[in-house]
């Protein structure tokens, strides 16, 4: 299927690994220029040269928890088609585990982020006339659990935010929506996972542990949530605003 974004400019923040690479390539296969956005430099080369390097794809280091970063990102790249909000990085761990300091540094980059990323765009878009901002939230923001309390409750927010904003930007041509992956096989799941054995089991080593009884019995892979927000921001899905996607495997209605 032609999914007819050929020539569309494409911003990804969180754009070095991950989902966000991924979402990276499938847009560079269906024919688009893309920003890959993130703050460690060594790795932004590295994703950019996995992705071809060549005049489609450009890398921007930038730290998303920044106000002042997210502005300056917006003054050097304004003819964004699609945003993709995609950098975050929510620890796990309960209430009383995890500080204030913590709690504020988390939604910096994920919450703030996503929300003062989406309003700059979502001007500019306005004033155009058309466009589509797709923001990776979360399963846990349709599922929370205490143990990932920051990142559900984080979560649950942007769910909110992308409804009441994707409700009211398709008067302006433009499209807001969210898709909630679950467990992707990603750096970060390792990473949330050993936290999870750790205090379950006191060994992280033991992290594996926690991935079983998977839908289908795997992670899902990050190119299948890229290929679903390529898919969700084409003309193909051209009816789609405000409604966030859950990609779990049915994992919510699991007993």
């Amino acid at each position: 299927m032609d999914l007819g974004i050929s020539g569309k400019t494409v911003l990804i923040t969180g754009g070095s690994k991950g989902i966000g690479l991924a979402c990276g390539r499938v847009f560079l296969e269906e024919g688009c220029r893309v920003v890959l956005v993130a703050r460690d430099a060594a790795r932004l080369d590295e994703a950019v040269a996995a992705l071809g390097g060549g005049n489609r794809v450009t890398g921007c280091k930038a730290d998303m928890s920044q106000a002042a970063e997210r502005e300056r990102v917006a003054k050097l790249f304004p003819d964004v088609d699609i945003l993709v909000n995609n950098a975050g990085a929510i620890p796990a761990g309960g209430l009383l585990d995890l500080s204030m300091e913590t709690w504020e540094a988390a939604w910096a980059l994920k919450v703030m982020g996503y929300i003062h990323l989406t309003q700059l765009y979502l001007g500019l878009m306005k004033a155009r006339g058309q466009g589509a901002i797709v923001n990776i939230i979360g399963a846990a923001g349709r599922s929370p659990r205490y143990n990932y309390v920051c990142g559900a409750t984080g979560n649950a927010a942007l769910m909110a935010f992308t409804g009441a904003v994707g409700g009211k930007s398709s008067e302006w041509g433009v499209r807001v929506f969210g898709i909630n992956p679950s467990q992707t096989r990603t750096d970060r799941i390792i990473s949330l996972s050993k936290t999870k054995a750790r205090d379950a089991f006191g060994d992280e080593s033991r992290w594996e542990e926690m991935l079983k009884g998977l839908p289908f019995d795997r992670l899902i892979e990050p190119e299948e949530i890229a290929r679903s927000a390529a898919f969700l921001a084409s003309p193909a899905c051209g009816y789609v605003s405000g409604a966030v996607l859950d990609i779990d495997g049915g994992q919510a209605f699991r007993g």
